[in-house]
């Protein structure tokens, strides 16, 4: 479709003198095309010059919108005077196509917006490789291979988004690769390529008798007043790890490698990613932006009433600038996490946070509109005189001008519906950086107050920043508190949360945009002192309440997984990433995912057995996803494991799913040389020492502390001989060793073992070996006369070495769940049944007839509620646990999950089941004879 075919609309004509005086010079045209010139000219005396100018060329030019590829092709082989004049050349035309195509509506404003930041790559390209080829030239840079001498330009602000407006001028950061040049030739290059930057700016920048092509603005570079022009990539880096400030994030989201050598800078923004998005939510963000726009409004002047006449559409209540800090401050905020939100343009950052439901999708909707509205004004203002101004005129004509430019004859009406908008951008977009007003200080105990008065005092509170949010926040905390049902244990808690924290802004930031996870703190901190001590040490975990889905459907098994992976594989590939960074992504994920599951506990989303295998279902997901990453690591130094080889399984209650908030995991691992002698490697490794070192990385993988904290406490007890025996165990030994040596206690492990995790590259069907291998022992050694008097034996050892612990003991004594597990167990071995889980291997022993079915039931009754109280128990502290420790929340949350309604009913409900389940027990098994547990 031609050019004058998609006009939707045109100026109305200002001055028609001007109008009929450019309309002469050109051919006859099609009338919608002659309205749209004619408004043009008669509004803007800059383009009423260009079409004077272009006359000749334009109508040819109409139906090609690739103007900008058009005009600068053949240009590489130009010298750099001849360029500099071409460019000046082409930036006329490309103006003026663009100017006809967004006045009569035929480019949208992304078209508009493209086509001057493409004609802005192609003359810094340019520009940057004609001075570095003179440098070469003139012997002046040392020899590289490295394309335009890896020199690059990123460009920053609208450039990088692709959205300069009509006048703009171009921001860009010059940096070269450091990798180009030998160690030698570093000086001598940079002191060349600063040369060339210098000149590639004014070859832009300078105002000829033919124009000029780019105003360039160097300065966004790093510490701009004391640096050069051109820096190495190296220098700029180590800037922003150690000294980048908010704005400079900011401006990052829009930088894009522009011209010279791509690849070396978009190998540069890989690198600063980190810098850019934090793995953490960053909410101490919406405090910078606000101080900057303050700033801004100061430094210019641009506060107070709203007036039309005069203002700024760029930086003034309402403008473009204020829908960019929205956009660009919540993407700082959450793209660490969600690389989804790291779009460049502000209208693509809009939609992303919407769709991610950061923001509502009315309000990126109407800021959209706005968005492109004030853009539309912008180019306007500017193309009256090609002026880089963001102003509207002062008086009432030259606001009649813009008014006519837009189409619109009644400048006031025009300018009311102007006024509505800007007023709609600043509520829509004030309300989120500026903080809102705090709520009114709840009367304070004197015992209370002293606790509040140390505040002052701890790692948290030790900046002034901090102190700033955190006196904001404070009331609302309090409050809060008070309307618990148990304020001074909330704060009593509350206090050791806060003493504990090693710094405050970010978290003390994140309460106050997030007022609702001040009620979850105060719930946490009221009922649960475990959950919060937890909180204390991961207060990261916060995000993911955040996050979108904290409270949706429980993912599963496989869910969880494909989510680890992909973590784990960011972690790996991403910059500055590898092993170590990947077990700290574990570790962050794992945290939580934990969190979740307390939290849904703690509120009764999900009772204490969903939680036991929700806990399981991470459990399972960090080693099955660990386990290969920890064995590709150890191939690149040994090789890839020898033979099938090796599988981890999970025993106790890893094997029986039942976790809780404290589970430590009892692990074995099983591998099958299959006839390999060695692996084969740069270091290769005996079949034997390979599996036990690779099963040393996989328990330090899983425990042991970094940065992020530890995953797991790693139980290998359980493996063949103990302590004793090897750390990894051939599948033919361990055979050898269930069927010939293992006691009475191990095959009733065996009951609950379960492949969680392989490597290798036959290690799935060992993974189906070993199972059928553990039903087979069972099946062949729980006939053994000797599983029931052994287990009697058991039992009265374990009695005897291990008194109960405390009086709300639900773990181990005389009918409490250890003493129900082994029975189970024991029922599983001499079924020879799959059964892992205590209930259902209650339910085999009942199918066999081993157990009468009322027993069965009432001990499984009986397990279902000493299991509550235990898992309960267990997110509440890590200590025996004691009634007055936890407070009447934690006691109220007991006594919900137990079905009590007292703590005296559930201490009398606690003595009569433990009698009940150990008389059945009792009657179960014979009298111990003392025999050996062999």
């Amino acid at each position: 479709m031609d050019f004058a075919a998609r006009i939707t609309r045109h100026p109305l004509v200002a001055d028609p003198d001007r109008a009929r005086h450019v309309l002469a010079r050109l051919p006859a045209l099609d009338p919608a095309l002659t309205a749209l010139i004619g408004g043009a000219a008669g509004c803007s005396p800059y383009l009423a010059g260009l079409l004077q100018k272009e006359a000749d060329w334009l109508p040819a030019a109409l139906d090609h919108d690739d103007v900008v590829a058009r005009e600068t092709a053949g240009f590489d082989d130009l010298s750099a005077d001849d360029l500099a004049v071409a460019l000046r050349r082409a930036k006329r035309r490309v103006a003026l196509l663009a100017a006809l195509a967004d006045l009569g509506g035929v480019w949208t404003l992304e078209q508009v917006t493209g086509a001057l930041s493409d004609l802005a790559d192609r003359a810094v390209d340019l520009a940057l490789r004609a001075q570095v080829a003179q440098e070469r030239r003139r012997g002046k840079l040392p020899e590289t291979d490295a394309p335009a001498g890896g020199v690059f330009a990123l460009a920053m602000g609208k450039g990088g988004a692709r959205e300069l407006n009509y006048s703009s001028d171009i921001d860009l950061i010059v940096l070269f690769d450091d990798a180009a040049y030998a160690d030698g030739d570093h000086q001598e290059a940079r002191a060349a390529l600063i040369r060339a930057t210098r000149k590639m700016a004014t070859m832009l920048s300078d105002v000829t008798e033919h124009g000029y092509v780019f105003r360039t603005d160097l300065r966004l570079r790093p510490d701009a007043a004391v640096t050069p022009v051109c820096m190495s990539a190296a220098a700029a880096l180590a800037y922003y790890e150690a000294e980048g400030r908010t704005w400079e994030r900011a401006a990052f989201i829009k930088a894009r490698a522009a011209a010279g050598d791509i690849a070396a800078g978009e190998r540069f923004l890989r690198e600063l990613r980190p810098f850019v998005w934090r793995k953490h939510l960053d909410f101490a963000a919406i405090q910078d932006a606000h101080d900057m726009r303050l700033r801004i409004r100061d430094h210019k002047g641009l506060g107070g009433r709203l007036e039309i006449p005069g203002h700024n559409m760029k930086l003034g209540r309402g403008g473009i600038r204020e829908i960019e800090f929205f956009t660009q401050t919540r993407q700082l905020i959450a793209g660490g996490r969600d690389p989804d939100l790291r779009c460049r343009d502000t209208v693509g950052g809009l939609a992303a946070l919407a769709d991610k439901g950061w923001i509502p999708a009315d309000v990126a909707r109407d800021l959209t509109d706005h968005y492109r509205q004030h853009r539309d004004i912008e180019h306007r203002i500017q193309m009256v005189n090609d002026a880089q101004t963001h102003s509207l005129p002062k008086d009432g004509a030259g606001i009649a001008l813009i008014a006519a430019m837009m189409g619109q004859a009644d400048a006031d009406a025009w300018s009311a519906r102007l006024r509505a908008r800007l007023e709609h951008v600043h509520d829509l977009t004030e309300s989120f950086f500026a903080p809102g007003e705090t709520v009114q200080r709840p009367s304070i105990s004197a015992e209370s107050q002293a606790i509040i008065d140390r505040w002052q005092t701890y790692p948290a509170l030790r900046s002034a920043r901090a102190q700033q949010i955190f006196r904001r926040v404070e009331p609302e905390l309090l409050s809060r508190m008070a309307r618990t049902g148990h304020p001074d244990e909330a704060l009593s808690r509350f206090d050791g949360f806060l003493s504990a924290l090693p710094a405050g802004v970010q978290i003390f930031a994140l309460f106050e945009a997030n007022p609702q996870l001040i009620d979850l703190l105060v719930d946490i901190c009221g009922s649960a002192p475990g959950l919060a001590a937890y909180l204390t040490r991961h207060s990261a975990v916060l995000d993911a309440v955040l996050g979108g889905s904290f409270f949706s459907a429980w993912p599963g098994a496989q869910g969880l997984r494909a989510d680890l992976d992909r973590v784990l594989q960011a972690a790996l590939n991403g910059p500055g990433g590898g092993y170590e960074a990947a077990l700290d992504s574990a570790r962050r994920w794992a945290h939580e995912w934990h969190f979740r599951v307390g939290v849904h506990h703690l509120r009764g989303l999900v009772a204490a057995d969903e939680a036991a295998g929700q806990y399981a279902d991470i459990a399972d997901a960090c080693i099955a996803a660990l386990f290969p990453v920890t064995a590709a690591d150890f191939a690149r130094k040994h090789g890839a494991p020898p033979g099938r080889g090796a599988v981890v399984l999970g025993m106790g209650s890893l094997g029986a799913r039942t976790l809780n908030a404290g589970s430590d995991l009892d692990l074995i691992v099983i591998y099958d040389a299959d006839g390999a002698d060695a692996s084969e490697g740069p270091r290769p490794l005996a079949a034997r020492p390979y599996y036990a070192r690779l099963t040393q990385a996989m328990i330090t993988a899983a425990s042991a502390p970094t940065a992020e904290g530890r995953l797991y406490e790693v139980d290998m007890r359980l493996r063949p001989s103990g302590r004793q025996g090897p750390v990894a165990t051939a599948i033919q030994s361990f055979e050898s060793y269930q069927m010939t040596e293992a006691w009475t206690w191990e095959h009733l492990a065996l009951t609950r073992a379960r492949v969680v995790a392989w490597a290798g590259k036959g290690a799935e069907e060992l993974a189906h070996d070993v199972e059928a291998l553990r039903l087979s022992v069972l099946r062949r050694r729980g006939s053994d006369l000797r599983v029931m008097p052994d287990l009697a034996d058991m039992r009265e050892r374990i009695f005897a070495a291990k008194p109960m612990d405390g009086a709300w003991e639900a773990k181990t004594g005389p009918g409490r769940l250890q003493d129900i597990d082994l029975l189970a167990q024991s029922l599983a071995l001499r079924t020879g049944d799959p059964a892992r889980g205590t209930l259902a291997q209650l339910r085999a022993g009942r199918r066999a007839g081993l157990i009468a079915a009322a027993d069965a039931d009432r001990l499984g009754s009986i397990w279902r509620f000493l299991w509550r109280l235990h898992a309960s128990g267990r997110l509440l502290t890590a200590k025996p646990l004691d009634m007055e420790d936890i407070g009447l929340g934690g006691q109220e949350f007991l006594l919900r999950e137990a079905g009590a309604g007292s703590v005296a009913e559930l201490a009398d409900r606690l003595r009569h089941s433990c009698a009940q389940a150990a008389a059945l027990i009792d009657a179960a098994l014979p009298v111990a004879s003392g025999a050996p547990l062999a």
